[in-house]
């Protein structure tokens, strides 16, 4: 009776792996931000794991691997969302986002603070699911991912002008519907 053996992954695919799901989280914030659907989001990381994984040899250690991660995924979202055509309503039902932002609230909140972050979080998510997607993924990626203007660029293949004139665009677009959350007034002069 012959042994069955388990495959064993080769030791540089293994690390690859390793190094990856630390950026699961990430990926998985990026994903809902694009998708605005839960369940979407979910389909794009693992998508986004599987096609990283099936080219992991094209990975260049010591590079930023948070970058080449996140450019999969937004490169399948625009794959699968642009060329189909697919568009989701910004009225659809509200998704329930993980808790991801939950999570983030400070070490010892009180019941008014967690709240007031739970409250300001959703406002956020509603106001970036109204602003056009080139827009939402600059934001998504430079001020809510801590890539930097050369990183995004690369990310969503365009130049660093690119990226900082949607950033100025989407920033006030995100502005002008938080604007009677926060209280922002227009300066008129």
């Amino acid at each position: 009776m012959g042994v069955v053996r388990q495959a064993k992954l080769p030791a540089a695919r293994e690390q690859f792996l390793r190094e990856a799901v630390v950026h699961l989280d990430h990926l998985y914030r990026v994903a809902f931000h694009l998708a605005k659907d839960q369940s979407e989001a979910q389909d794009l990381v693992q998508e986004t794991f599987a096609r990283a994984l099936a080219a992991y040899d094209q990975f260049k250690l010591g590079t930023n691997m948070k970058a080449w991660l996140t450019k999969i995924l937004h490169n399948f979202f625009s794959d699968r969302f642009h060329t189909s055509k697919r568009w989701i309503s910004v009225d659809d039902s509200r998704n329930q986002e993980s808790d991801q932002w939950g999570r983030l609230a400070a070490e010892n909140p009180g019941p008014e603070s967690h709240v007031l972050s739970r409250e300001l979080n959703s406002q956020i998510t509603d106001a970036l699911r109204k602003i056009p997607e080139e827009f939402r993924a600059s934001i998504v990626l430079v001020d809510m991912s801590d890539f930097s203007y050369e990183e995004a660029a690369e990310i969503l293949s365009c130049t660093i002008g690119t990226i900082r004139s949607r950033l100025s665009r989407g920033r006030r677009l995100l502005r002008q519907h938080l604007k009677n959350y926060i209280g922002v007034k227009k300066n008129r002069g």
